[in-house]
């Protein structure tokens, strides 16, 4: 990858905290598909907090609250953080969520062992190297308590918009200002090595419709 290709990756902090401006509801209210499944899944495991990576704008992350768990949500966007900590005040919701503007490429701020769960709906496919994406992954086994549970939905290779557009090194293409990381099943299964089992189903969203892969990790529980 060329210098500038990290220059341009770098810029998309920018891009999205203007398009959060400029579109107060990009994804709508509704939770996605996969908050309403993980939830579930977090209901049936005995989850009391969960880790949000790339929250957005906040509909997952008020879903989950609204559910009873306590979420921590982490998004780089001043938009966007405000957007989540108005509605949640007028939702009274804002005992249940804790926000935090923080670029997840970095350690996270959070002792060993802290949560019950993570979750990320379309982080790991945006423009983020492979090399930073096994760092998250490795963050994350390091705050889940043994035995936790972390989910994240991407787009995959066998998305239709997969090599249209620019190249931006690796397998990312940017389309109308917007950078894409496609993940093949083979690269999840590698950022998910360090954990005890893992899932992978396909699913479909939006008028595209995009195609994604549904991603469930187990960390590894010490005997």
């Amino acid at each position: 990858m060329q210098d500038n290709d990290y220059e341009i990756l770098n810029k998309q902090r920018l891009y999205w905290d203007g398009v959060y401006e400029d579109n107060k509801e990009m994804f709508g209210n509704a939770p996605s598909v996969s908050a309403v499944r993980a939830a579930e899944l977090f209901k049936q495991s005995g989850v009391k907090t969960v880790l949000e990576l790339g929250a957005g704008q906040g509909r997952d992350t008020l879903f989950f609250a609204q559910c009873g768990f306590t979420v921590y949500a982490l998004e780089y966007s001043d938009n966007a953080i405000k957007a989540i900590k108005d509605e949640a005040k007028s939702l009274g919701l804002s005992e249940r969520i804790i926000t935090l503007k923080y670029d997840v490429r970095e350690t996270l701020p959070f002792d060993n062992e802290t949560f019950d769960a993570c979750y990320s709906h379309m982080l790991f496919c945006m423009a983020i190297t492979t090399k930073e994406l096994e760092k998250i992954c490795s963050e994350i086994g390091r705050v889940l308590k043994q035995g936790g549970v972390s989910i994240y939905t991407t787009r995959g290779t066998h998305d239709s918009h997969y090599t249209k557009g620019i190249h931006r090194g690796e397998d990312m293409y940017e389309m109308n200002g917007f950078i894409v990381h496609f993940l093949s099943k083979e690269k999840i299964e590698y950022l998910a090595k360090d954990f005890s089992k893992l899932e992978i189903d396909e699913f479909e969203e939006g008028e595209l419709p995009r195609k994604l892969y549904y991603v469930v990790m187990r960390k590894i529980q010490k005997t």
